[in-house]
């Protein structure tokens, strides 16, 4: 295997990255690659994210991982995460990507978790250069997200009224309001240990609107006819599982849903055997990693 770190420029800030080059790989050949992204506030060394590098790369496909602008190595104010800018960021990955000696450029595929399965959703439906889509407990819309991640009429006015005062502050005082991670996504106590370390624990308000008013949602019926797959727990302790039906009733063909009940939300971390076998047949039907010589 051969790794390379990389740094790639989105939008004026440089990212950082890693792309790694299967052995198997011929000096004349061009291979489909995947581009894996990080989940919220996370970055590069997150287990969702080098447990899927390893699954492709021992399969025969390129990778790229990279941390999103504001997070890990990435240039940017930490913390501001903005659903549009990571999306810019995934496509402007793709460009880097598709420049690589040994990238079929018209095989480049994205996966993500979590925020980064709707960020890969979103930049599938908008960039017709992306081969194949991979979400792992991503979500589609966000308002309808949060209301099931704030689920109590409590909860729901206690994170309606955080975004209003967000705005007020950033009127007031011309600076953004800090708010906790938590109080943003809530995770369950026993799953904070699959955060990576390093991940973000506070973000501007303006990070948590931008996720209220995201509709992968609108989309991803646009991805179509490349091959989309949608994966889920079916027991999703962070992002409710609807968010993956929905998208799937809105995409087009060919898309899979499979729901799993004996994992959660960190599922690529977890390193599930029936996730993967799904993946493997998934890849083995749509993107499978065959490369092709190169142009002389």
């Amino acid at each position: 295997m051969t790794e390379s770190k990389v740094a790639f420029a989105s939008d004026g800030f440089k990212l950082a990255g890693v792309v790694r080059v299967p052995d198997s790989v011929g000096p004349s050949e061009r291979r489909p690659a995947f581009i894996v992204m990080h989940g919220f506030g996370s970055n590069t060394n997150s287990n969702n994210v080098l447990e899927p590098c390893t699954m492709f790369e021992k399969l025969g496909y390129i990778t790229l991982r990279f941390d999103m602008r504001g997070c890990g190595a990435s240039e940017g104010e930490r913390g501001r995460i903005l659903c549009l800018d990571q999306v810019a960021d995934a496509r402007n990955a793709l460009t880097f990507l598709a420049q690589q000696k040994n990238v079929d450029a018209d095989r480049i595929g994205l996966i993500g978790s979590s925020f980064g399965a709707a960020v890969a959703v979103y930049a599938g439906g908008v960039d017709k250069r992306v081969a194949a889509v991979i979400s792992s407990g991503g979500w589609g819309d966000g308002v309808r997200k949060f209301r099931g991640q704030h689920s109590t009429p409590e909860a729901w006015a206690k994170f309606t009224t955080m975004l209003e005062e967000g705005k007020r502050h950033r009127e007031r005082t011309g600076k953004s309001l800090m708010v906790p991670r938590y109080d943003i996504v809530p995770i369950p106590p026993h799953l904070r240990g699959d955060l990576a370390a390093g991940s973000i624990e506070i973000f501007p308000a303006e990070t948590a609107q931008s996720m209220y008013d995201f509709r992968a949602d609108d989309v991803v019926g646009k991805i179509a006819p490349r091959p989309l797959l949608l994966l889920h727990s079916s027991t999703d302790s962070v992002t409710p599982t609807e968010q993956s039906i929905e998208m799937f009733k809105r995409a087009g063909t060919p898309t899979d849903l499979h729901l799993f009940a004996d994992t959660d939300h960190f599922m690529f971390a977890e390193s599930n055997t029936r996730v993967r076998s799904v993946i493997y047949d998934w890849l083995e039907k749509y993107f499978p990693a065959k490369g092709r010589a190169q142009a002389a």
